[in-house]
């Protein structure tokens, strides 16, 4: 058995159990799948696919709360489920009194034990993958698909083999507490070093959605899902924060047309989400989609979610944005000042002061001042005159331009 990411002691003794059960994938699912995802079975996707577990930080210290990834193909996926697992230590898992407030210190939550971090793994994971197989259906299911050793698809001009897709078995479930115990009794295998536990979340939000929906969801402005973007498509993002991976981020449906064509329905953001999304495009709107789409702007569903977290797409460069205030987002007060923090699975960890309060000298704070930051000009887009402060020195990081 290879080695596993994490280290506690009685899964490093204890056997992990086989993958017992389930349907194996057949060739014509395998083709489809990855098609839907990156557009060819004929090639194998991308190394970094291949190659990239679900691995968090070392439990009980700062950033214990986050994925460890490199920059690549895969970040659009991991920042969505990194937004999941801050949901779950902040306000999902933390005891609160009947003022609404927490008895331990917010911080103490984003130093997670080996057992915390696992239980925000397989819960994250679940409820992802849950939210693509429930969105607008009358019998909600979710589809997971595991690898085995025995290879079920053989090598051919149509079709070829990446170590992973060919031998997987797929496990359908019809409720979320079922896929709970599933996802928790096979984390293993999502966390194995080198190990495929990205593209495993990636197959089974896929296959829980229906490779058909994903296609109707990219509505022809894109023929695949993964886009060739270094850090990845944004409706990879959308399918894990909404269920549906479309490509419009405004608010409801809008319909679209000219003198020469029908108004044709696109379908954005259909209700408020419980993560949200904030871009900033440096002016260059299809550069960093991969393709010439419009109405990518997110709509007030996004900029303003359920929660005070943000998957942030900037300039192409995945992060997240995050406070640890619940009520941030419905306390006109405590919008008014407030600290946000700012994290990517590459390590880079920032603390923000926004002040939404009128000042005077805010002339050279306009989103469109070219001496902030592009991490500045990202939050104000969702704070437009707000005065923006670093917590120290405003660091420079390799893995994202802030």
């Amino acid at each position: 058995m290879e080695r596993v990411i994490y280290a506690r002691s009685r899964m490093q003794a204890g056997a992990k159990p086989a993958v017992v059960g389930g349907k194996p994938i057949t060739e014509e699912l395998a083709m489809e799948l990855r098609i839907t995802a990156f557009g060819t079975s004929s090639c194998p996707p991308r190394g970094e696919w291949i190659l990239s577990p679900l691995a968090m930080r070392p439990a009980d210290q700062l950033l214990g709360f986050g994925l460890s990834a490199s920059r690549n193909g895969t970040r659009s996926l991991l920042s969505g489920l990194q937004a999941h697992i801050i949901k779950w230590l902040l306000f999902d898992s933390r005891p609160v009194t009947k003022d609404n407030k927490s008895s331990e210190p917010p911080d103490s939550y984003l130093r997670p034990s080996e057992e915390r971090q696992e239980e925000a793994l397989w819960r994250s994971c679940s409820d992802i993958i849950w939210r693509c197989g429930g969105q607008g259906q009358t019998e909600p299911k979710a589809i997971v698909a595991l690898p085995t050793d025995k290879i079920y698809v053989q090598h051919g001009s149509n079709y070829y083999q990446d170590g992973v897709t060919e031998k997987l078995h797929l496990f359908e479930f019809s409720n979320l507490e079922d896929l709970q115990i599933f996802i928790k009794r096979y984390l293993y295998l999502f966390q194995i070093e080198d190990g495929a536990g990205a593209l495993l979340l990636l197959y089974a939000a896929i296959l829980s959605r229906g490779c058909e929906n994903i296609r109707k969801d990219l509505d022809g402005k894109l023929s695949y899902l993964v886009s060739t973007q270094v850090e990845g498509s944004l409706n990879v993002t959308t399918l894990l924060l909404t269920g549906r991976a479309t490509p419009y981020l405004h608010n409801g449906v809008q319909y679209v047309g000219d003198e020469d064509h029908y108004a044709m329905p696109q379908f954005g953001i259909l209700s408020r989400s419980s993560v949200g999304l904030l871009v900033w495009y440096n002016g260059d709107e299809s550069s960093n989609i991969g393709h010439n789409v419009s109405n990518q702007y997110p709509g007030s569903r996004l900029k303003t979610p359920a929660l005070p977290i943000w998957v942030t797409n900037c300039s192409g460069h995945y992060g997240i944005l995050f406070n640890t205030n619940r009520e941030l987002l419905r306390n006109y007060h405590a919008e008014r000042r407030f600290d946000i923090q700012y994290y990517t699975c590459g390590g880079c960890h920032v603390i923000l002061n926004v002040d939404t309060r009128a000042h005077e000298d805010l002339g050279h704070l306009r989103n469109d001042d070219i001496s902030a930051t592009p991490l500045e000009k990202l939050i104000h887009t969702k704070w437009q005159d707000a005065k923006i402060t670093w917590t120290g020195a405003a660091p420079y990081s390799g893995d994202s331009p802030i």
